[in-house]
């Protein structure tokens, strides 16, 4: 791998952590502590919390018990019964309650400070805490069609960097909101700018990455989800008020800006050494002067000055002449459902997509379900993302993309459906199977990057990767939903995340391999590919020379290395 693409990784490698943290913060921010009602005599706003063994007569008089024997949420008597201190007492109790009329105190012994803990979201009000990483979410899914269109027309690092300066001050004002409506507003932007943050790291990669170094590229690109959520858990262990952790996420992406921008000093502009345009969408869009500049630059980054400098727009031009003039000027997500081979390749990727995201954040969405540390959970769900990535990415380089996909979401669905029949005396085999089945799905992630994006051609990619992870939100929102209801019916979450991926397989074998050829750069060149490989056994294999090089042949050197 050339120094540029090392360089380049490396950059973009922290944009994607504070990705992770960003997405998953939720769970240590909105986490819900042991509460129960504030008692009528306690009207200081530092009424003890008496669940813990404190004062425990005061609080069998006043607060009824449910069936394990801990503290009813959301419910006090309304009046003490102080007969229960008489174990020999025949006097029967009056068994009148109230809801929590003057609020609730809080076990601040683990968690000194979240959302809930601030702006009361318990009892009738807890679904507002769900709500607020739906409208995460919902931002997400704004920022994939939006900030998609505007990287294809405008550029891959204009939004990558614009994306990161939105998320960080967006992600700041969440720190400060002064009110739960703020905070969720303010939320809905982080969600939209970290869209455009995931977009856009990964397609920029992809496009100076040659076929044969793709999976290593993406692999590591995409292993900075979980170690970002790992970092995450750590910092969040150290930092227990929600606000600094908050704001110390969200700062943290002026890193990245500071990182990724070089000042050229001389032109008194703002330029990157090691974070370029992508060659591909400068090409595609006619800007050959700044493609070859561009070329010229990564050359010499990979000490291949000489042979960058034998570039000319002349030489670019004689390989892409036909390319040009096929790429359409206007954007649409129409081009990505015109014909029936692009509508039968864009719904397979979706359903792809829409079923690995339900599953992966409906196991990640409630942590505090498996009895354990939410720290502790919440690194084992991460750092099984490295074995199985790794394994994944194995199975890509010699079996395809196709058979990986399949036995990932097969083998994942099994484990998670397991669960179902495990005891619930048997915690630990629970978790194991779960961790195993969460896994699995990430390998089936790493997988659905690197597909999705050697599909669709350069005029379109970003809008095909667009719709992947808009997708991947619907199904996110749509597992909010399933967590809600699997409160009265358990055995439904399992089920269903279990069954979901299993079912998306049946897409996978209506698309063609794509694994070592070459990427396309039009939708025509796409569909006659779509076409040859229709018309021997539905794999493209055939097709590694399909198309010429961006560099002249004369130079073998540049071109491997840039």
């Amino acid at each position: 791998m050339g120094r540029f693409q090392i360089l380049q990784t490396a950059l973009l490698f922290i944009p994607g952590m504070l990705f992770g943290c960003h997405v998953l913060i939720q769970n240590f921010i909105a986490v819900v502590p042991e509460h129960h009602c504030r008692l009528q005599n306690q009207t200081s706003a530092k009424s003890p919390f008496l669940g813990d063994g404190r004062d425990r007569d005061l609080l069998q008089v006043s607060i009824p018990m449910d069936k394990s024997g801990k503290p009813e949420t959301c419910l006090r008597f309304t009046e003490p019964q102080w007969q229960f201190l008489n174990p020999n007492g025949t006097e029967q109790a009056s068994l009148d309650t109230e809801d929590c009329l003057d609020g609730w105190v809080y076990d601040k012994s683990v968690f000194s400070s979240s959302i809930v803990i601030e702006w009361d979201l318990v009892c009738e009000r807890k679904s507002l805490a769900s709500a607020a990483q739906a409208i995460f979410v919902g931002g997400q899914q704004a920022g994939n069609v939006i900030l998609g269109i505007l990287s294809d027309r405008f550029g891959r690092r204009t939004v990558l960097l614009w994306s990161s300066l939105m998320a960080m001050i967006s992600g700041m004002c969440e720190a400060f909101a002064p009110t739960f409506v703020v905070y969720v507003l303010f939320r809905f932007l982080t969600g939209v700018a970290a869209a455009g943050i995931h977009l856009t790291r990964n397609c920029l990669t992809l496009e100076w990455t040659p076929p044969d170094k793709r999976i290593h590229v993406i692999t590591c690109n995409v292993s900075a989800f979980p170690l970002g959520v790992i970092l995450l858990s750590g910092l969040a262990y150290l930092v227990r008020e929600w606000r600094w952790l908050q704001f110390s996420t969200s700062v943290s992406f002026g890193i990245s800006l500071l990182l990724a921008l070089y000042v050229d000093r001389t032109a008194n502009t703002l330029s990157s050494q090691a974070l370029p345009e992508s060659a591909r969408w400068l090409i595609t869009h006619n800007k050959l002067q700044a493609a070859v500049k561009t070329l010229q630059k990564v050359a010499w980054i990979n000490g291949q000055k000489e042979q960058g400098s034998n570039l000319t727009p002349e030489v670019v031009m004689s390989h892409i002449q036909e390319d040009l003039t096929t790429v359409k000027q206007k954007d649409s997500l129409r081009d990505l459902f015109q014909t029936p081979d692009m509508l039968k390749m864009t719904l397979c990727v979706m359903f792809g997509w829409f079923a690995t995201a339900f599953s992966v954040y409906g196991m990640s969405f409630d942590l505090q379900k498996y009895g354990f540390s939410i720290y502790l959970v919440q690194v084992l769900f991460e750092l099984i993302d490295f074995p199985t990535r790794l394994l994944g990415a194995i199975s890509m380089s010699y079996l395809g993309n196709r058979f990986t996909f399949i036995f990932c979401a097969v083998f994942s669905g099994c484990l998670i459906i397991v669960v179902i029949f495990v005891p619930q005396d048997m915690p630990y085999l629970r978790l194991t199977f779960s961790v195993l089945g969460k896994g699995l799905l990430g390998a089936l992630f790493l997988c659905l990057h690197l597909y999705t994006l050697e599909l669709y051609p350069t005029e379109i990619r970003q809008r095909g990767m667009s719709v992947g992870l808009f997708s991947a939100r619907i199904g996110s929102l749509l597992s909010t939903l399933f967590l809600i209801i699997g409160n009265h019916i358990p055995m439904l979450q399992p089920l269903l995340f279990g069954i979901v991926p299993i079912l998306s397989t049946i897409g996978v074998f209506f698309l063609i391999e794509t694994h070592g050829l070459p990427l396309l750069e039009t939708i025509q060149e796409t569909e006659n590919r779509m076409k040859r490989a229709q018309s021997r056994t539905g794999n493209a294999s055939e097709d590694v020379q399909e198309r010429p090089a961006l560099l002249s042949p004369e130079m073998p050197e540049a071109e491997s290395t840039v």
